[in-house]
């Protein structure tokens, strides 16, 4: 009787082992599924590589260089920037002069830093940005 119970229970864990190998297996599948990576890396000289990807050269217009960086304050006049389209916002600044806007983007001024942000522009791309704000804000 107690070798038969033995036995019995000797079977029995073989069989949970077995089933567990079973289902880990089967989970182990379904883990390495979800973490497998999204994307793929592709080197220059690979086949993936095979089609270049545009670069774009040359100077960014000031509308570019407006709608990639100086839109986040002047289109909702954050910290008292004046706001694109806004006349009476730019009507003052713009009679002092493009030079001391000029200056005012390129050094910064009060809240806005120099360049407003855009440190890899250069000095007439931000002069460029500063007539697209200040002629469509007439």
């Amino acid at each position: 009787m107690k070798v038969m119970r033995t036995l019995v229970q000797s079977l029995l864990l073989v069989g949970v082992v077995a089933g567990s190998v079973s289902v880990l297996a089967d989970d182990q599948a379904e883990i390495k599924s979800r973490i497998e990576p999204v994307g793929k890396t592709c080197m220059s000289g690979d086949d993936c590589a095979a089609a270049p990807v545009a670069v774009v050269t040359g100077p960014k217009s000031g509308k570019e260089v407006f709608e990639g960086f100086c839109t986040t304050c002047h289109s909702a006049g954050v910290m008292g920037a004046p706001k694109f389209g806004n006349a009476g916002d730019w009507g003052p600044r713009v009679a002092k002069g493009k030079d001391t806007l000029y200056t005012h983007a390129l050094n910064g001024f009060n809240s806005m830093p120099a360049k407003g942000m855009c440190a890899a522009c250069s000095e007439d791309e931000i002069k460029a940005a500063v007539n697209y704000m200040a002629d469509n804000s007439k």
